[in-house]
């Protein structure tokens, strides 16, 4: 199987240290291609320098260029200009990550609509795909949303935790689904496995989040207690379970999903 993780924050501090070695498990694993999630300015030009440092060939590492609604404070009269001029990157295939989080509130929220706003303005006009965020916001994002829609090339809801009503309101929107080890969640993230079913081929994406939401049905579990792309092959069973899939069979359409998505080159 090849597998791309479509959100890895390989610039998190935890992957410092030897960041080319998590890289081999995960292509051992068969996680050949990762897009590394840009959550700030300096976040994306770190991703953008991972890519060129640590894949020669150009052909396994890309990222996302964006600022995380978290930031949406810092947002300056130069933000979009400076985004933009990332975006001209070859490394870098979609505007992100930014969107609504309604959860934490870590900035207010009529700026996290206003920043949201300007990234979606920036996708339009060159024509990128949009790597969004959304907690506790799905109805405020679909309205944001819903204007742009026609001249957005694509969009994925990265990380979907939501209800059914969500769910249903992005596939309304044609917006893809990008699904993480929140589903082996027996805690919080059960309702997904009814809902997996329900994102058609060619909308799914699969993606670990890492160093984040490690899957709970891991066995055995690190000791570090921290999640690498390696584990994406976790998230692959349980998805592949609960739609009713073999795994080789959902491994093929969500990378073929992801590399058109975001423009990979198909691998040998």
């Amino acid at each position: 199987m090849q597998l791309v993780d479509i959100g890895v924050n390989l610039t998190h501090p935890t992957f410092a240290r030897d960041p080319r070695a998590t890289l081999d498990r995960a292509y051992a694993a068969g996680v050949q291609q990762l897009v590394l999630t840009g959550t700030s300015l300096a976040d994306s030009e770190a991703a953008i320098g991972l890519c060129r440092t640590l894949d020669e060939e150009r052909r396994h590492l890309f990222c996302t260029t964006g600022i995380h609604p978290h930031d949406a404070s810092e947002w300056t009269a130069d933000s979009a200009a400076q985004l933009r001029a990332l975006l001209a990157e070859p490394e870098v295939r979609a505007v992100g990550e930014c969107g609504l989080d309604f959860n934490r509130d870590f900035s207010p929220r009529a700026q996290q609509e206003r920043v949201l706003e300007a990234h979606l303005e920036l996708a339009v006009s060159t024509q990128r795909p949009v790597f969004l965020h959304e907690r506790d916001a799905d109805q405020r994002l679909v309205e944001i949303l819903r204007p742009f829609r026609d001249h957005l090339c694509a969009a994925v809801v990265h990380c979907f935790t939501g209800e059914k009503r969500a769910l249903y309101a992005y596939l309304d929107l044609d917006l893809h689904i990008g699904i993480t080890g929140w589903i082996c969640d027996e805690r919080r993230g059960t309702h997904l496995q009814p809902l997996v079913r329900e994102i058609p081929q060619g909308r799914l994406m699969l993606e670990t989040d890492a160093p984040y939401l490690l899957p709970r049905t891991l066995r055995p579990k690190p000791k570090s207690g921290q999640n690498e792309p390696a584990f994406l092959t976790e998230v692959v069973r349980e998805v592949a379970l609960h739609r009713g899939e073999s795994e080789a069979e959902l491994a093929a359409h969500t990378t073929a999903c992801a590399r058109h998505f975001f423009g990979l080159p198909a691998l040998s």
